[in-house]
């Protein structure tokens, strides 16, 4: 393995780690927030929000297998025009606040301030900025050369770009009533 992919891997187990460790304490530790959790999502809302996050988990896989185990950094450089160190980048922006979200959110349940609502807004950006990111530089890798796992790849970030950048970044704010 490269080094870039040996450090983007390691990011991904550690910062995915961390986003599941603050929703399994959200789960087990703070049940009662469970439902504020959405905010204010309507009933018939969630249905599409459960789906697509479905979706958006299992497409992760596909275009971070690309990014780690098939993409050299020259070929990113050239086919994608970035370089090893904008992919990492771009995870962290996914995976940090990824992490944050569920924490601020249970806080701003429990003792709502503007300046919570500021720090969960910022976050919900930064990972939609992120994944908007990533799906660019999937579709730049897929259009200069093709091929099935590069098209998978770019379907895969999809649903997650749906999920963060509009679900969760836009969508989800709007129906806010904590």
């Amino acid at each position: 393995m490269q080094p870039h992919a040996t450090r983007l891997a390691v990011l991904n187990v550690l910062g995915g780690l961390a986003v599941l460790g603050s929703y399994a304490w959200g789960v087990a530790l703070a049940p009662a927030l469970r439902t504020g959790l959405w905010g204010g999502v309507p009933e018939e809302l969630r249905g599409l929000y459960t789906v697509n996050m479905l979706l958006a988990a299992a497409g992760y896989f596909p275009f971070t297998w690309l990014l780690l185990f098939r993409m050299p950094p020259e070929r990113l450089r050239s086919d994608a025009g970035v370089s090893p160190r904008a992919v990492f980048a771009l995870y962290a922006l996914v995976l940090i606040p990824s992490a944050l979200w569920l924490p601020l959110t249970a806080q701003m349940i429990e003792a709502p301030s503007p300046a919570l609502w500021i720090a969960i807004r910022a976050v919900l950006a930064a990972v939609g900025v992120g994944a908007a990111g990533l799906l660019l530089v999937l579709v730049r890798l897929a259009r200069a050369r093709g091929g099935a796992l590069r098209w998978a790849a770019v379907a895969g970030a999809l649903p997650f770009f749906t999920q963060t950048a509009i679900l969760d970044a836009i969508v989800w704010p709007a129906y806010w009533r904590g």
